[in-house]
């Protein structure tokens, strides 16, 4: 039976939080060869909601390279609450984060050896295609008269915000703080709010929204590692899938979905 589409389905920075670096994608390397039906089994991949996307693109070309892997629904959301369900006991076998503190907490409960950063993004104005609350600017967003939706603070793009806010000396009341990009975008889009703080990656392709581009967005940027974790079910499969993620062609499915390199 045909597998159904899936929709939903690094040291790193000096010392300060102590990853391995043990390599990240440049581009400039030769395609590897990841065809062949030598791998068999299934991969469960924690994923940050900002690679949705990407990375169900991604794991549908894996999946034409390597017809005996099925690659189960991955699991999307905040970085910090997909690392909390990884210490807490959660199977899986990859897990791709957002930034490179959650990936941190993860390799300090020993959950996985090493990571690589695989990817970058930074930061846009999200509002509504008609922009009823005129914004044009960061400094736009303090103005009490707009509904304005963050990412919590402990979420990686809740995290950059509070960054981005603080390099303009910009302090907004949210509306409402929520666990992933994606809750932020969805009520921007349905116009409960005004305004909100997301990935660029995240509004690639969208005509119901309207992209503002910040000052400053440019200085504010997260890095993605990627993991194999050390209960993974088969460590050969989860580290041929991150090889295709930093392969140039992995590469090239990141860039298609607005992604820069690490």
């Amino acid at each position: 039976m045909p597998k159904r589409l899936r929709r939903h389905s690094a040291a790193i920075i000096a010392g300060a939080i102590g990853l391995a670096l043990v390599g990240c994608a440049s581009g400039d390397g030769a395609s590897a060869d990841y065809s062949g039906t030598e791998l068999q089994g299934q991969l469960t991949i924690f994923a940050a909601a900002s690679l949705g996307a990407a990375f169900n693109d991604l794991a549908s070309e894996f999946e034409q390279q390597h017809p005996a892997v099925d690659v189960r629904p991955i699991s999307y959301d905040g970085s910090s609450v997909l690392a909390t369900q990884l210490i807490e006991g959660a199977p899986a076998d990859v897990f791709a984060s957002a930034d490179e503190q959650n990936m941190a907490r993860v390799i300090d409960e020993s959950l996985a050896d090493s990571a690589q950063l695989f990817a970058s993004n930074t930061l846009v104005i999200a509002v509504p295609s008609t922009n009823p609350g005129e914004v044009t600017s960061i400094a736009d967003l303090a103005d009490p008269d707009l509904a304005v939706v963050l990412c919590a603070p402990e979420v990686p793009c809740g995290s950059a915000a509070q960054t981005l806010l603080g390099y303009g000396d910009v302090h907004v009341v949210a509306a409402s703080l929520e666990q992933n990009v994606t809750a932020v975008l969805t009520k921007v889009a349905a116009g409960e709010a005004d305004a909100g703080l997301v990935y660029a990656t995240d509004v690639v392709g969208r005509d119901d929204i309207e992209v503002i581009v910040p000052e400053g967005a440019a200085s504010v940027v997260n890095h993605y590692p990627i993991a194999t974790l050390v209960d993974a079910a088969d460590p050969q499969i989860a580290q041929a899938f991150i090889d295709f993620v930093l392969s140039d062609d992995g590469q090239a499915v990141l860039r298609s979905w607005g992604f820069e390199t690490p």
